[in-house]
């Protein structure tokens, strides 16, 4: 059974630096494509970030040059570093994996992604 898990939320001050894991368990193969996600109260989710197997990325436009996402195979792990927050990035984030790919591996594509941690809340204030 595949599950992801996610930690490394918390409260900062704008201007701080907070760093997401996302472990994966129940399969023993890179990914075809896993992002970031986010949902503030009162709004939609957002897309965030994504990665491709073969490491190529890509950013939603409000968080490019602040947040990298990178992963780490050998432990079945997915990163967010966090830069520059702002009291706007303030979201319950998610990290979401696609094992197979079937089309292109983007941010914007949330049907793309079949498994889905459980959130973890990153809250910066001004």
């Amino acid at each position: 059974q595949v599950q992801l898990v996610n930690s490394g939320g918390g409260s900062v001050q704008a201007g701080g630096s907070l760093r997401l894991s996302c472990v994966g368990f129940g399969y023993s193969y890179s990914p075809y494509c896993m992002g970031w996600f986010r949902q503030a109260p009162g709004k939609e989710r957002e897309g965030v970030a994504a990665i491709g197997m073969d490491s190529s990325t890509n950013y939603a436009d409000s968080v490019k040059g602040r947040f990298t996402i990178s992963q780490d195979n050998a432990k079945n792990t997915l990163y967010l570093q966090m830069n520059n927050l702002k009291p706007e990035d303030t979201a319950l984030y998610y990290c979401a994996a696609d094992l197979w790919g079937s089309r292109p591996c983007h941010y914007t594509d949330y049907d793309l992604f079949a498994y889905w941690g459980q959130g973890t809340q990153v809250t910066v204030s001004s």
